[in-house]
Parts: C-alpha cells; structure tokens; sequence
C-alpha cells in the first residue's frame, strides 16, 4: 500500500486522481469559507479551495479523509475478512409496518433512529434526505421526528456530502445519531481520533452497505427514461416504499412514472460510479455500530428482486450496536432471526467479490499513477486469497488499463 500523501499536495492528489469519496468532511475541518463541495462537470460532489489551507488543517485532512486512508485500529474485535468486525449477524425487519415499507429493505435503520429520538438517547438524527427545494439532489436533513425519519426513508443513489455541516452540528453541544454512507463513518470515525467532541457527541455512528455512488447525471438518465421531463418533476424518490420497491417520479400535475429496481439501478445508475467506489475496500460499513442491508432471497446463486415484504440484513458491529439492537428487539421494535455468517454472501455477492478484488484494483491504481488511498487492517490480503488468482489477476489487470480515462 501507499504511504499517505504529502499534506502540501493533499487536496488536489485526491480530487484529481480520483480518490475523493465526496464526504465533505474537509469542508468542515477547515476555516469557515476555505473549501467548499461543488457538484463536478462529471455530476460528483467535489471540495473546492477557496483560500490557502494552513499546515494545521492539511494535516487533520490528511489523517481523516477516506480518500487518503481508511484505518482500522488495532484490536477491533471479531474481524472477519470479508465483512469486518461482527458482534452479531441477524436479518429483521420494523415490526412497524409503514416503517418497513417506506425503507430500503427491511426498515430496521429508520426504526433505530426512531426509537433513538423517542426514548431521548439522542436530540436529532443527522442523517441524508431528499432535497426540499430539488428533489433529485441530496441535503442534510436534522430529523427530530418520526415523520422526519420517514421523510428521509430510502435510498438516495445520488452524490451526497452529510459531513460538510459537521462543524455546525458539533457547534449545537448536542447529542445526535449519524447515518451515512460506510466512508463518511469510516471518516468520522478516524476525525473523531483528534477531535473529542466527535466520540462525546456522537454516540451512535448508523451505516448501510453500499454500491457505490452514481453521477447525478445517472439520474438525470432515469428521469428521461422514465419519460418524465426534470423541469416538472416535484417528488422522485429512488426505491423504498415497498422491497426493493420501484423507482418513481412525479409531475407537479401529479402524474407518476415508475420503473423497476433492477432496471433503475442494474442498467442506468449503476453505470456511472465514481472511481474511488471502484476501489473502495468497505463497501459493507465496517465502522458503524449497525450497518443495515438488503437481505436478498437468491436464486442459483444471484440475488432476485421480486416485489415482496422488506427483509434487513443487520450487521451489529461494536458492543454499543449490539446492546442497542437487543433493546430495540426487546421492546418489540423490530424482529430478528440469527443468520449464520457464510450466508451472508449468498445474500450480497457483490460486496463479497468486491473485498476480494480491491487489493488488486489499488495496486494498479499504484502502479498507474504513483499513488493510492492507504488501506490499513482491512483484511485485504487475507481477502485475496479467498478468490481464484487468475480472476483476481485479470481485474487488476484491467483496472490498470482503464484507469486514466476513469478517474474524476
């Protein structure tokens, strides 16, 4: 792996070679007004420097920012080499069952956050929502209800930078959960190693398995497949709303269009990743307490997306994720079946060949540019050993080739 990357060069090594995840956290470790996240020509959310960045805070990106390094600390227990550390392995689902059907799979993430606000464990979920002024664009939403958790149920395949207002939310003195993508909490987590505030605050850190995050102009593509004209649209909405539930645009005349998750996602979205999730080694949440996903039925070996009742893969990852979940499945909160862990691949195969591959995808990110994120205590090598070399060899190989015209 590579040595991080020199603090003087910091911003513009990760952004022009293509390891920026978008989480906007340099915005927020910054001076107020010295970076600031643009949507890029290509549809990403990138940081953009406004004035001259101090050693100081250079050097706090540089050990925070996922795109420069993602760092278990030593001693992280039950680590697995696929799916990191584990306390528990479960699927579930809300007992709720409007819960259920407005979340992604099984609605257990939204019943969590719910219940953290009710029983006053926390003073607001920070978490990502639909725009109120655009509904295909992404905001940070502080949700201090049910209805706000509701609001925000479902995914968002779409760029999203939830950190970039962390110094706001800090500022507030107040208690709150935070529910993000797997590397803006591998980012908090490792900013929280130098700032306090961050381990004081934040008692609960809330992820979900991830894919990778599509260009917006990825959705500007599902909109005119759908037949609907972007100027009109007031309501869109990606998935969710039943399991996996249908991509759906509406008019401002109230006219809906719909399409399938496996289309949506499988031949539109899916196509326009941003390169660093192309070479990301946690895909699966490894530094959330629970991290959440869709606990797919299989059939000969590929996971099938026919409409049914929403069903949660939860992944309890720290002994605070797994109290929490005990007391949510005690409470009648949600509904829980242990899972043994070799199943989980059969639910999530992508994530499983992805932690297999990466190693070789950023040695030839290495190779080809001269440098690379730094991944440290993920299990990489011992991952690589779990696929056939010939296949692992081809993807680095092909990585190599085609990472100049890829990167963003």
């Amino acid at each position: 792996m590579s040595e991080a990357l020199p603090v003087k060069s910091l911003i513009a090594d990760v952004t022009t070679n293509g390891f920026c995840t978008g989480c906007g956290l340099c915005e927020a470790i910054a001076p107020v007004g010295s970076i600031q996240m643009h949507m890029s020509a290509e549809g990403y959310l990138r940081p953009v420097v406004l004035k001259e960045l101090s050693a100081m805070s250079l050097q706090t990106i540089s050990l925070s920012c996922p795109g420069v390094k993602v760092e278990h600390q030593r001693g992280v227990q039950e680590q697995h080499p696929i799916w990191g550390p584990m306390v528990s392995v479960q699927t579930g689902h809300a007992l709720d069952p409007e819960v259920r059907r407005q979340g992604s799979s099984g609605g257990v993430i939204s019943a969590i956050a719910i219940h953290l606000l009710e029983t006053g464990k926390v003073d607001f979920v920070a978490q990502i929502a639909a725009s109120r002024g655009d509904p295909l664009l992404n905001a940070m939403q502080i949700s201090k209800s049910r209805a706000d958790v509701l609001w925000a149920a479902g995914s968002r395949y779409a760029p999203s930078a939830p950190l970039q207002g962390l110094r706001e939310l800090l500022a507030t003195g107040e208690r709150f959960a935070f529910i993000g993508k797997p590397c803006d909490v591998a980012a908090l987590r490792q900013y929280g190693e130098s700032n306090p505030a961050v381990k004081g605050q934040i008692p609960y850190m809330l992820s979900f398995m991830c894919a990778g995050i599509p260009s917006i102009k990825g959705t500007h593509e599902v909109i005119a497949a759908l037949g609907a004209i972007r100027e009109k649209v007031v309501g869109f909405r990606y998935r969710g709303d039943g399991w996996p539930g249908m991509a759906r645009a509406v008019h401002d005349s109230g006219e809906s269009f719909e399409m399938d998750y496996n289309t949506s996602w499988g031949q539109i979205l899916g196509k326009s990743l941003q390169f660093r999730c192309k070479i990301c080694p946690d895909g699966t949440g490894e530094f959330a307490d629970i991290v959440c996903a869709d606990a797919w039925y299989g059939q000969d070996g590929y996971p099938e997306f026919t409409e049914r009742d929403g069903r949660s893969l939860v992944l309890a990852r720290t002994d605070v994720g797994e109290e929490l979940l005990a007391n949510l499945i005690s409470k009648n909160i949600v509904a829980t079946t242990p899972l043994a862990i070799e199943e989980i691949g059969k639910m999530q195969p992508y994530q499983a060949l992805r932690k297999k591959l990466v190693l070789g995808r950023v040695i030839a990110v290495r190779m080809a540019v001269g440098k690379a994120p730094n991944y440290i205590n993920l299990g990489l090598w011992k991952s690589a050993l779990r696929v056939n070399s010939v296949t692992w060899l081809r993807n680095a190989w092909g990585t190599y080739k085609r990472i100049k015209p890829e990167v963003q």
